[in-house]
């Protein structure tokens, strides 16, 4: 039988001769999900059995053939919570903390200690349930229109213990959207890739659903409907969270600003790029 030390190195050189960007990173989550070792590398002579390694070398060809490692692994941690990510449904991003982040931060400076927030095009669910959890008297919903995203929020709403309200429906409805009001917080990270950039995405990122990445011509096509119909959704006072691709941030400023909102506020991530915006609806400009 080969020993974990081996076997580790040959599914690293097989990943890095296919030029898999982080293909040690890559090789070393395969092997902790297999292993189930978050240091398997610390016993590299140890021998693994013929099943373990037959499960490991699918594992690595399926990322060779462009995969993302995280439906292989078929979970994914986000702001430090477990979630069931596979085909159908977007891969959480560390970007997006940075829009949890600002919706926890907005609550607490302005005293909001029982928020009622609606999580457009939830996904996974990994903004409500996180929400839910971080902000434990919130009221959530999370709306979510894709027959493919929607069991993945449902199993994590349940795997994470939240008490997420689940709401099937198209955002971009007026329908949906009347069906609220005296919201505190209308989050959404929407999809915002534009044409060109859908035509030049990686070959993993192609596996991702379309539905959830493409935002038209300029990548600007939700933020212009959204940003008029889920106003009305929201108390006097209440705030729309968004986040967005890196240099839209002027043209979505300019959308908020046209639909009356003030306060316009903008986030850095951790890579530097303006990512959020929060703005404010008033009773000045409720018209």
């Amino acid at each position: 039988m080969v020993n974990i030390g081996t076997l580790f190195r040959e599914c690293q050189s097989v990943l890095e001769a296919a030029r898999i960007p982080d293909a040690r990173f890559d090789a070393m989550c395969i092997f902790q999900d297999c292993l189930g070792d978050k240091n398997p590398l610390f016993r590299p002579l140890e021998a693994v059995n013929p099943e373990t390694e037959a499960k490991i070398r699918a594992m690595t060809e399926r990322r060779l053939n462009g995969e993302p490692l995280q439906y292989i692994l078929g979970e994914w941690e986000f702001y430090g919570y477990p979630f069931k990510v596979g085909a159908g449904v977007l891969i959480p991003r560390p970007d997006t903390e940075t829009l949890v982040d600002n919706v926890i931060r907005l609550c607490r400076e302005n005293k909001i200690t029982s928020p009622r927030v609606a999580d457009l095009c939830a996904g996974s669910g990994c903004i409500a349930v996180t929400l839910k959890k971080e902000l434990p008297l919130s009221e959530v919903f999370a709306i979510e229109l894709s027959q493919e995203a929607l069991p993945y929020l449902r199993q994590n709403v349940s795997l994470n213990e939240a008490a997420v309200d689940i709401i099937e429906g198209d955002v971009l409805s007026d329908k949906t959207a009347s069906g609220f009001s005296g919201l505190d917080i209308v989050v959404s990270n929407p999809p915002y890739l534009t044409a060109d950039e859908m035509n030049e995405l990686q070959e993993e990122v192609r596996r991702e659903p379309s539905m959830a990445l493409a935002g038209g011509g300029d990548g600007l096509d939700f933020y212009r409907a959204l940003t008029p119909l889920w106003k009305g959704a929201l108390r006097n006072g209440g705030w729309l969270c968004y986040e967005f691709g890196m240099g839209q941030h002027d043209e979505v400023g300019k959308i908020l600003a046209g639909n009356g909102f003030e306060n316009i506020k903008f986030t850095r991530d951790l890579g530097g790029i303006i990512r959020t915006a929060m703005a404010q609806k008033t009773e000045e400009n409720n018209g």
